[in-house]
C-alpha cells in the first residue's frame, strides 16, 4: 500500500506538470527528485550514523522507545522494558524498581557498575571512577527512551566493558501547554503518581514532573517510599544555538528484607527475618547544556554536570541462619549498624562533530574533551540504636572514616571514512588521565587507637584504541567492530574488609577489548532483526593471595590484594521481531500481531586465576595455591532467552513475554551446593511470564493493567554477601497493577 501510494503521488505531480506545459508550452521541464521510501521502524530502534555529535556507525545498539512497548512502567520493571535486548541480565531482589540492576555478556548487573549510566547524555553513578553504582534511575514513566550502546562505546562515552546506558527523559516540542497524569494502584498496597507539564512559547521550551510511589511489598519488611522530581528549562537564542538548564532531585526510604538461606527460600520466599533494615538514598542532579551549530558543517554542545547524593544503610547485618532476637541479658535487641556515603562530582564534557567530503561522499570526524572531579566519603561499622526505624544517629561516630578523592582528564577523536556510499570504517582514539588518592582512618582499636588508612594515589594515563566497520545492503547493514576497554581500580579494591589485609601499591586497572560482528536490519516493513557474536576479554581481576605474615608460619597469615586473572566472555546475541500481519498483507483487517524473540548464548570462563586458601592455626599453618582456570564466571548464565507476543488493533494493545533464564553461579569457586548462610551456591534456572495492556478511549485517555509473574514462579536472580542481603533474594511472586492516565 505505501509503494503504490508513493507512485501514485508521483503520477499526479507529473500529471500536473503536464497540463502546466499544455497552457503554457515555454514552461521549463521540471526535474523531480528520487523518492526512497524508509521502512518504518520496530522496537527497538538503532541509532543512526550521527546523533548529538556521537558517531554510531559500526556499533552494536539498541534504542527502545517506552511508549512504543506495553511494561509495567510504574515499578520500572526492567525484566519487560529490556526483553527486546538480547544478553541482558536483571538482578531482581526486590520489587519497588528504585535501583536497575543491569548487566550485559555476562558482566555484574550489580547496580548496572559495568555500565556508564547517564540522564540525557550527562552522568548519574555515584562515582564514575570510584565506586560507579547506579543507585538512581529516573522513574520509567518520564523516560522517553532507552539507549543502550554495547562494549565497542568505550571511545566516546569513558572506560567501560558494558558499554554505556542513557535514559532520555520525554519533552513536549509541540505544544505551548501540556499536561500529563498517570495514576496507578496494584499489589501489595502500590500506589503511585505521575505528573507532568511542558511546552514551548516562543524560543523558551519547558518540562517538569513530580512522581511518587509506595507499596508495603510483596515480601515482609520491604515496604517502600520514593519521591522523583525534574524540571527543564530551554531558550533557543537562534534555530543553530540554545542554552537549557535541568535539574533532578530522587528522596526515598525502603525497608530491606534481608536474604534467607535455602531452606527458608524454598519454605516460604516471602518471609523475612529483618525488620530493622533500612536504607535510602538521597540524590541531586543537575546539568547546564549549550548547543549551538556554528556552520554547515561544524556543531558543538558542552555539558556542565553535576551530582550530590547519599548512600544511607542501617541494619543488623548478619547473615540469614543469626537471627535478629533479643538478647535476654540486656532484654533488648542488639544494636544495628550504620553505614553512610556521601558523594560531590563535577564534570565539563564538550563533544563537536565536523562534516567533511572527500570527493562528493561526506565524511564525518566526532571529537571533545571530559573533564571530571568527584570526592566520595565513605563513614563505615557505626554502633546505631536498638530501634526498627530509619535511625542513621550512632553512638560514637564512625570507626572507618575515609575521604576518596579522583580527578580525570579525558580527550576523544573518532572519524567515519566512508569509502563508498555503502562501506565505511572509524578508527577511534580515547586518552584518559585519573588520578585517585584516599586519605582518614580505617578502624579504631581498644576505643582509642586510631589505625590510620595508608594514604595511597594512583596516577594512571590510558589510550585506548578502536576501530569500527559498517556495510550498507539495503536497509540492512553489517557491522564489525573492537574496541579496548578497561575499569579503574575502585575504592572498594582498596579498602579490604580487614584491617590485617594489605594492598599491593601497583595495583593496575582491569584491561582488555570488546568485539562485535553481526547483521541486521529491517526487511520490507515486517522483519526486524539483530544477529551477532561477541568477544570480550577481561584482564587483571583483583583478588586475594594468602601470605605468611613476616614469611613466618608461626605468625599466622594476611590477605594480599593484587592482580590475579583474567575472563572470557563469548557468546551469540539475536534478536528477530515479525510482523505476522504485515508478512499475510492483513493488518489492516486485523491489526499489527507482533512475534518477537531474543536469544543469547554466553560463554562466560576464567582463563587464569589463582587463588590461595590457609588452613590450620599459627604455628602449624598450610597455604594451598590453586586455579579456577575453566571456571564459569559468577552470576553469568549460559543463556538468557526471551519470547513475546502483541497485538495492536487501534486503540487496544497487550503483550504477553516469557523470559528463561539459565542457572548461575554465585561464586568463583562455582560452589554447587548451598552453603548453610545462604551466601553462596549454585541458583536454579527460572522462566516467567508478564503480561500488560493498554487501551485508549476519548483521543486523551488510556486505561493501562497488567500481571507479572502470571504463574506465580518461585525464583531467585542472586545471592549477596552484603546488603540488601546477605542471603539469597527472592524475586517477585504474582503482582498486577491497573493504572488510568491522561495527557492534554
Amino acid at each position: 500500500m505505501k509503494y503504490f501510494t508513493a507512485v501514485m503521488l508521483v503520477c499526479c505531480v507529473l500529471s500536473s506538470n503536464l497540463k502546466a506545459q499544455e497552457i503554457e508550452s515555454n514552461d521549463s521541464i521540471v526535474k523531480l527528485n528520487s523518492v526512497t521510501i524508509t521502512p518504518i521502524q520496530q522496537s527497538p530502534e538503532r541509532m543512526p550514523e550521527t546523533k548529538g555529535n556521537v558517531i554510531f556507525s559500526g556499533k552494536k545498539n539498541e534504542v527502545i522507545k517506552l511508549n512504543a512497548i506495553n511494561a509495567n512502567l510504574t515499578t520500572n520493571n526492567a525484566r519487560e522494558v529490556f526483553s527486546r535486548i538480547p544478553g541482558v541480565t536483571i538482578w531482581e531482589n526486590e520489587g519497588s524498581g528504585i535501583q536497575i540492576n543491569v548487566g550485559v555478556r555476562g558482566l555484574s548487573p550489580n547496580r548496572s557498575w559495568e555500565l556508564n549510566t547517564r540522564q540525557n547524555g550527562y552522568d548519574i553513578s555515584s562515582d564514575v571512577f570510584g565506586y560507579p553504582e547506579a543507585y538512581y534511575n529516573p522513574p520509567l514513566e518520564a523516560v522517553e527512551s532507552l539507549e543502550l550502546i554495547r562494549g565497542g562505546a568505550s571511545l566516546q562515552f569513558g572506560p567501560q566493558f558494558g558499554g554505556m546506558l542513557n535514559y532520555v527523559l520525554k519533552r513536549e516540542t509541540k505544544k505551548k501547554f501540556s499536561f500529563e497524569t498517570q495514576n496507578t494502584a496494584g499489589s501489595y498496597n502500590l500506589m503511585s503518581s505521575y505528573n507532568a507539564i511542558g511546552g514551548k512559547v516562543g524560543k523558551l521550551s519547558y518540562y517538569a514532573y513530580n512522581h511518587s510511589r509506595s507499596a508495603d511489598g510483596w515480601r515482609e519488611n520491604s515496604e517502600y517510599k520514593v519521591r522523583n522530581s525534574h524540571v527543564f528549562l530551554e531558550y533557543a537564542f537562534t534555530s543553530k544555538t540554545k542554552l537549557s538548564a535541568e535539574y533532578t532531585n530522587m528522596d526515598y526510604k525502603m525497608q530491606q528484607a534481608g536474604g534467607l538461606t535455602d531452606e527458608q527460600f524454598n519454605s516460604n520466599p516471602r518471609q523475612s527475618l529483618r525488620n530493622r533494615n533500612w536504607f535510602g538514598t538521597p540524590w541531586n542532579v543537575f546539568s547546564l547544556n549549550f548547543d549551538t551549530k556554528i556552520n554547515n558543517k561544524l556543531s558543538s554542545s558542552t555539558k556542565l554536570f553535576g551530582l550530590i547524593g547519599e548512600r544511607n544503610s542501617v541494619g543488623f547485618t548478619a547473615t540469614p541462619n543469626n537471627p535478629d532476637a533479643i538478647n535476654p541479658i540486656t532484654n533488648d535487641f542488639e544494636n544495628r549498624r550504620v553505614d553512610r556515603d556521601s558523594y560531590k562530582n563535577f564534570g565539563l564534557e564538550n563533544r563537536n562533530l565536523f562534516q567533511y567530503n572527500i570527493g562528493k561522499i561526506e565524511n564525518n570526524l566526532a571529537f571533545g574533551f571530559r573533564l571530571y572531579k568527584a570526592n566520595t566519603i565513605r563513614q563505615q561499622q557505626g554502633t546505631g540504636t536498638t530501634g526498627s526505624d530509619f535511625d542513621l544517629s550512632t553512638e560514637n561516630g564512625f570507626p572507618r572514616d575515609l575521604d576518596f578523592h579522583t580527578e580525570n582528564v579525558a580527550l576523544f577523536v573518532e572519524n567515519q571514512f566512508k569509502l563508498t556510499e555503502k562501506f565505511s570504517i572509524t578508527p577511534g582514539l580515547r586518552y584518559e588521565y585519573i588520578k585517585s588518592n584516599g586519605s582518614g582512618r580505617f578502624g579504631v582499636s581498644s576505643g582509642n587507637d586510631i589505625i590510620p588508612f595508608e594514604e595511597k594515589e594512583i596516577s594512571r594515563s590510558k589510550p585506548l584504541f578502536g576501530l569500527g566497520m559498517e556495510y550498507k545492503l539495503g536497509t540492512t547493514n553489517i557491522y564489525a567492530n573492537i574496541t579496548q576497554a578497561y575499569r579503574p581500580v575502585l575504592f572498594s579494591d582498596i579498602t579490604p574488609p580487614a584491617v590485617t589485609d594489605q594492598i599491593d601499591p601497583n595495583l593496575k586497572d582491569a584491561s582488555g577489548f570488546n568485539a562485535d560482528l553481526g547483521y541486521r536490519g529491517i526487511f520490507k516493513n515486517y522483519l526486524n532483526f539483530d544477529f551477532s557474536l561477541f568477544y570480550l576479554s577481561y584482564n587483571n581481576r583483583i583478588g586475594g593471595v594468602r601470605q605468611f605474615i613476616n614469611n613466618d608460619p608461626t605468625q599466622g597469615t594476611y590477605l594480599y590484594r593484587t592482580n590475579l586473572g583474567e575472563t572470557i566472555n563469548k557468546g551469540i546475541e539475536g534478536f528477530v521481531n515479525l510482523s505476522v500481519t504485515k508478512f499475510l498483507e492483513i493488518d489492516e483487517k486485523m491489526g499489527n500481531i507482533d512475534l518477537f524473540a531474543t536469544i543469547s548464548f554466553i560463554d562466560s570462563r576464567y582463563t587464569d586465576f589463582k587463588t590461595y586458601t590457609a588452613t590450620g592455626t599459627a604455628p602449624n599453618v598450610i597455604i594451598t595455591e590453586s586455579n579456577l582456570k575453566g571456571n564459569r564466571v559468577e552470576n553469568a548464565p549460559r543463556y538468557i532467552h526471551n519470547f513475546g507476543l502483541g497485538w495492536n488493533n487501534n486503540n487496544f494493545s497487550a503483550t504477553l513475554q516469557y523470559k528463561m533464564s539459565g542457572k548461575i553461579f554465585t561464586d568463583a569457586n562455582n560452589t554447587v551446593t548451598p552453603s548453610a548462610n545462604g551466601v553462596t551456591g549454585l541458583l536454579d534456572k527460572y522462566h516467567v511470564l508478564d503480561l500488560s495492556a493498554e487501551y485508549r478511549f476519548l483521543k486523551n485517555y488510556n486505561l493501562k493493567g497488567g500481571i507479572n509473574n502470571l504463574t506465580d514462579e518461585m525464583y531467585a536472580t542472586r545471592r549477596a554477601g552484603g546488603y540488601p542481603g546477605p542471603g539469597i533474594l527472592p524475586g517477585e511472586g504474582r503482582t498486577f497493577f491497573l493504572s488510568i492516565g491522561a495527557k492534554f
